[in-house]
């Protein structure tokens, strides 16, 4: 039952309690928003309010991001660029004049990189070194134990590079912006660097992040673990964790004598501190032998980040030795980063055709319709990294026959030309011919030259990744013109009937 009203003795209470609200919300503005008689001299500032000092910063956070459109700018949340990816690569006296042409090929500015020896270089460089790559030689690790009976004790080593760059960099860092990345490798290791940037892009650097990828090969995870990223495909660490690992390393290796390589060591440390891996496909071991342009037609969709192993395979394109063949792939790479090694699948009904477009590399002709998941296999035109009785021919993706008669293959064109601007590349594909088929048996035999045109990709953090599409163009019988291009939302990759 509400309680009855008595009319006018209340109603200046009442008033005042509507009042009270009103009163305590003028007493909270700040002194300089309301009217004064008198202006304080400079060395007297009014105080500040709590309440202000509070919210201040937020408002104005609040009004850069409606600004900007995003985020807050502070210097702990501005863009990452290569100016705060520091590498750490291993290397020795007798790798060093072997891997420098590979290493100028890919490293730029502001990347910077420290390349660690096991001792004094041996000679003078035919040139001199880029001004980002910084030679140092190891603190000596004799005194860890190393115990793996098929192993070399380099592997301890190598290992505290993630410790020596650190306390090298303590030292003093110049002009550069403190690090957030820290990316360990081999000297024969290749980073597409703006396709890197990009997967780091994806993590607050701020956390303890541990990236890299397995072995392509089951045998190789099998013993060594599958766990772990594997150091010639590159690990990369953000700069707090990579700061604790520092601390806790030697440590560490007193505990691990038995493990094979440096990186089991840094995965049995970054075990110990709590971080797993984190998977990133685009990094690349290459535990492999031969030809392995089965598995660079059918690279997955994410951005290729590294390749490794290069002197151990065929070079990657016929007819040129392996340092010429890197720098033609580079050429492709640097047009357009993000779209090399892109899969990309078109049909030609009328001709009943299938292309399938491994962009910068290679391109495939088929008779007749072939579905795209039986393009997304990999072709096993290579062989395993260990061979022997007791080897399993297993790897980590799935994986089709590749057929041993060359007449029975698909049409293979290879890349031989690239040009690029406003916006969009052209890139060229000439026939590699078979050597041991009949003129009568070869497939597509007028075939000669494909030419490939598309829009540069841009890659955007948080933006899901989908494949493009391709239309075959109308043309004579000895060219095919292939346009790629962003498929419909509700389009899909066949043979339409």
């Amino acid at each position: 039952m509400a309680t009855p009203s008595h009319g006018l003795p209340f109603a200046p209470l009442r008033a005042l309690l509507i009042a009270l609200p009103l009163l305590s919300l003028l007493l909270l503005l700040p002194h300089h928003l309301l009217p004064s008689r008198h202006t304080p001299s400079p060395s007297t500032p009014p105080p500040l309010t709590p309440s202000l000092a509070v919210h201040a910063p937020l408002r104005a956070a609040i009004h850069r991001a409606a600004k900007a459109g995003g985020p807050s700018s502070s210097p702990a949340t501005k863009k990452t660029t290569l100016s705060h990816v520091v590498f750490g690569v291993a290397s020795s006296r007798r790798t060093l004049p072997l891997r420098l042409p590979l290493l100028r090929l890919w490293l730029r500015p502001p990347a910077r990189a420290f390349l660690f020896l096991d001792g004094p270089p041996s000679a003078a460089h035919p040139s001199p070194l880029p001004p980002n790559l910084h030679l140092r030689v190891s603190r000596d690790a004799s005194r860890f134990p190393y115990s793996h009976p098929r192993g070399l004790p380099s592997a301890v080593r190598v290992a505290r590079i993630a410790s020596d760059l650190l306390l090298d960099l303590k030292q003093g860092q110049g002009n550069s912006p403190p690090p957030r990345w820290l990316v360990l490798a081999d000297d024969d290791t290749a980073f597409v660097l703006p396709n890197l940037l990009h997967t780091l892009a994806k993590y607050d650097w701020r956390e303890p992040w541990y990236l890299g990828a397995r072995s392509e090969s089951a045998a190789q995870n099998t013993w060594h673990g599958f766990a772990m990223a594997y150091g010639g495909g590159g690990v990369a660490v953000s700069w707090p964790l990579a700061a604790r690992l520092a601390r806790v390393l030697d440590s560490c290796l007193l505990r691990y004598p038995h493990l094979y390589g440096s990186d089991a060591r840094i995965y049995a440390c970054l075990a110990e501190l709590g971080v797993e891996l984190t998977h990133e496909p685009g990094f690349h071991q290459i535990d492999l032998h031969g030809d392995i342009s089965g598995l660079l037609r059918a690279h997955p969709l994410a951005p290729l980040v590294s390749l490794h192993h290069l002197d151990h395979v065929y070079p990657l394109y016929p007819g040129m030795d392996r340092a010429k063949a890197v720098e033609h792939f580079f050429r492709a790479a640097n047009a357009d980063p993000a779209r090399i090694l892109q899969q990309t699948v078109c049909y030609d009904q009328s001709r009943s055709l299938t292309a399938s477009v491994a962009w910068g590399y290679s391109v495939q002709v088929f008779r007749g319709n072939v579905l795209l998941p039986d393009l997304l296999a990999v072709q096993k035109t290579f062989v395993p990294w260990k061979r022997g009785r007791n080897v399993t021919d297993v790897f980590m993706f799935n994986t089709k026959h590749y057929p041993r008669d060359e007449c029975k293959r698909a049409a293979l064109f290879f890349l031989k030309s690239i040009s690029s601007g406003e916006g969009k590349t052209e890139s060229n594909y000439s026939r590699q011919l078979p050597r041991k088929c009949l003129p009568r048996l070869i497939p597509l035999r007028n075939l000669h030259q494909i030419k490939v045109t598309s829009d540069l990709l841009h890659l955007v953090p948080g933006k899901a990744l989908r494949r493009h599409c391709c239309d075959i163009i109308p043309s004579p019988e000895i060219t095919m013109d292939i346009n790629i291009r962003k498929c419909k939302d509700n389009e899909l990759i066949v043979m339409h009937s």
